[in-house]
């Protein structure tokens, strides 16, 4: 067998940040071997300059909106944004393909390795079959009226059994080791607490157990005056969608509070966004997780909910109660890269206090358990091969507007 040997100024492990010079041993095909000390490393050494880290895992994007780049105008808000995805996504599908294409590149070229996806259709199949990275594929699902409820879920049912076959099929053909072309989850997800009826809550709820789940959760103060008492831009929103939203009786409680116990068969939680989360409600889904042993993570989407609502989360509150945390890119609707880099800058710039090790890990560790990826990514561990990229521009342990990323192969 042939080796392939670094070293670099800094090596993040997935958990650690090293600074003793240890060497990675590689195979020729990116599997990792071992590391050890220069001394017992020997010659044909690859020195970098730099921090040489797993790649990068991106755990909420949206694939299949890539052709609306810059197509809608920043600060709406998220009622006004939804009006607008909604009613403007509608494309030729020639379009739509080129787009996801680039997109799943433009991931690629910024070290992304693995990707939480949310799906509504099958757009994404032509290209997830290539093999390109890794993906967990969350079939959204969304219905506010009751009475659409069997009719939403029988076709998300329908887009999850074309994804498992769509998948498998490639999978099957592809008879290469383990690698990235050949992982890839499908689940149903709902969307959001505002877009998911109690009917079709039920209908989903036996699908939860053992998966990994996802939500929208808390992106905008309207969430939680819905669940509260009635009020806020959801109104509108309904209106404008010409939907009756009578059969809602508030809760009196904040949006997490209402609807957290219809996950709690779930093996994994992705909580999206949380812009409007306070300590009550981390306090809570961290007492319940820990009741239904659950492990849950929050994801941050800090340029999304810049793009969208010009708010950040309270990332500061969420570190204090030592939750998991991962790191999502959201779509380019929303956004103006999918760049997992570019995310972490944010978040240094605005939280300078947290320390680098700790973000790295959101970026790669944390994503790769999230998505149930992590017997294969996020992590310099014997036998998994999780890609290896180069952080380079990084001053006093601070991430700057000039950091960058290399793919090292």
């Amino acid at each position: 067998m042939n080796y392939k040997k670094f070293s670099a100024d800094q090596i993040f492990t997935g958990s650690d940040l090293l600074t003793d010079q240890s060497v990675l041993i590689t195979s020729n095909d990116g599997t990792i071997l071992d590391m050890v000390a220069p001394e017992d490393a020997g010659d044909d050494i690859q020195y970098l300059s730099g921090i040489l880290s797993p790649g990068f895992v991106n755990a909420h994007c949206h694939l299949e909106l890539s052709h609306m780049k810059g197509l809608i105008p920043e600060h709406t808000g998220l009622p006004d944004f939804i009006l607008k995805i909604v009613n403007e996504r509608h494309f030729p599908e020639e379009q739509i393909l080129d787009g996801i294409a680039k997109a799943e590149a433009e991931m690629l070229t910024n070290g992304i390795v693995a990707v939480g996806d949310i799906c509504n259709n099958t757009l994404t199949i032509p290209q997830k079959v290539l093999g390109n990275m890794a993906y967990h594929n969350f079939i959204e699902v969304s219905g506010w009226k009751p009475e659409i409820a069997v009719a939403r879920f029988e076709h998300s049912k329908t887009v999850l059994a074309a994804f498992v076959a769509g998948l498998e099929s490639a999978q099957n053909k592809n008879q290469r080791s383990i690698s990235a072309s050949n992982i890839h989850h499908s689940s149903l997800s709902p969307h959001a607490p505002y877009s998911v009826s109690n009917e079709l809550w039920q209908q989903l709820m036996p699908y939860f157990e053992g998966n990994t789940v996802t939500i929208h959760n808390q992106e905008t103060q309207a969430e939680n005056q819905l669940f509260g008492d009635g009020t806020g831009n959801f109104i509108s929103m309904y209106a404008a969608m010409n939907i009756n939203q009578t059969h809602f009786v508030p809760t009196g409680l904040t949006s997490l509070q209402s609807y957290f116990h219809q996950l709690n068969t779930a093996k994994n939680l992705l909580l999206v966004h949380n812009t409007e989360t306070n300590a009550q409600d981390i306090f809570f889904a961290n007492a319940a997780q820990g009741e239904n042993k659950q492990s849950l993570y929050w994801c941050l989407c800090v340029n999304a909910n810049l793009y969208i609502e010009n708010k950040l989360p309270p990332i500061e509150l969420l570190s204090r109660y030592h939750v998991n945390m991962v790191i999502g890119t959201d779509s380019l609707a929303s956004n103006h890269s999918l760049s997992i880099l570019d995310e972490l800058k944010t978040i240094s710039k605005h939280f300078p206090q947290i320390p680098l090790e700790e973000l790295l890990q959101w970026a790669t560790l944390n994503g790769a358990k999230a998505l149930q990826l992590d017997h294969q990514f996020g992590s310099f561990e014997k036998g998994k091969k999780p890609g290896m990229i180069l952080i380079q521009g990084i001053e006093e342990d601070q991430l700057l507007n000039h950091t960058t990323v290399n793919i090292i192969r």
